[in-house]
């Protein structure tokens, strides 16, 4: 584990001198350590069988955030195939974090591309995103998001029977329940709970991103998906960018994508939240 360290820090010239090699938490796909020498402190991740482009693509999201100056993200320090070096973040919340985080989001949300989706592809967890681009809203949801995991799931058997007939007339109806006007949105791509931390003086940091342009609405669909974000970070977010009185009309839709991702990586246990949403609107 340190020699693997070491080759991480002596790529931004940094291995002399270390003082503390800690584990620390970083999620279920990489492993994460904070380093200390004896000048600097820095969060390194590791993944061995990491795929092509996993940490570049993880470098490249977060100058996609950065470069909007509205939500902070860790300074990135350097990356290989299997390794990334950021700076050391550490902070605690103040009672003025939450409501930074909805409206800086919101902020966010207000940077706009002229197409839907990425140049490049990246990553959603530990599986492979489709971006690309696209025109419209619905040809990108069907095309880049909801169709890919369809797939995915069908070869994994995930996706047989009425699930599977379903997905397709899903498919078939996209375009009529999303709205045809939407302009694309910068997103952070995978906002859950466990994906922001509070740096320095409380200011909220954006960690883990799976970037894109897309539906503004996508984003909090998901972030209300699994829960994590109090009332006053919506609060915040819709003092600044409203959310539209449908929204809660599709909001089980776009977290469909959310639901198929997890179907696909860990298994039946989400098979039944996503029929409920098949069941809604077929």
């Amino acid at each position: 584990m340190k020699t693997s360290v070491e080759l991480a820090l002596s790529s931004i010239n940094a291995e002399d001198h270390i003082k503390t090699v800690q584990p620390v938490s970083g999620g279920s796909i990489s492993s994460a350590y904070y380093v200390e020498t004896t000048s600097e402190r820095f969060f390194v991740k590791l993944h061995e069988e990491a795929p092509k482009d996993f940490f570049s693509q993880e470098a490249a999201g977060l100058q996609f955030l950065e470069e909007t100056h509205t939500l902070a993200v860790p300074e990135v320090l350097g990356w290989g195939k299997k390794f990334i070096v950021m700076e050391w973040v550490e902070g605690e919340a103040t009672n003025t974090t939450e409501e930074m985080l909805g409206t800086r989001l919101a902020q966010l949300h207000s940077h706009h591309g002229t197409y839907f989706g990425l140049e490049a592809d990246n990553f959603i967890g530990e599986l492979p995103q489709s971006n690309g681009w696209e025109k419209t809203w619905g040809d990108f949801l069907r095309e880049k998001r909801l169709k890919p995991q369809f797939d995915l799931a069908r070869s994994l058997g995930r996706l047989s029977g009425q699930r599977g007939s379903k997905s397709q007339k899903l498919l078939e109806k996209v375009d009529e329940l999303v709205p045809p006007d939407r302009k694309p949105s910068r997103l952070h791509g995978d906002l859950w709970g466990g994906n922001w931390i509070a740096g320095p003086g409380g200011e909220p940091f954006l960690i883990d991103p799976a970037v894109f342009y897309g539906d503004y609405e996508f984003e909090i669909a998901f972030m209300d998906l699994f829960g994590g974000f109090s009332p006053r970070v919506y609060g915040a977010y819709q003092e600044s960018k409203e959310l539209e009185p449908d929204f809660e009309d599709r909001k089980p839709l776009y977290q469909l994508y959310y639901l198929l991702v997890h179907l696909n990586i860990f298994g039946e246990s989400y098979g039944r939240s996503v029929d409920k949403i098949l069941n809604k609107y077929v």
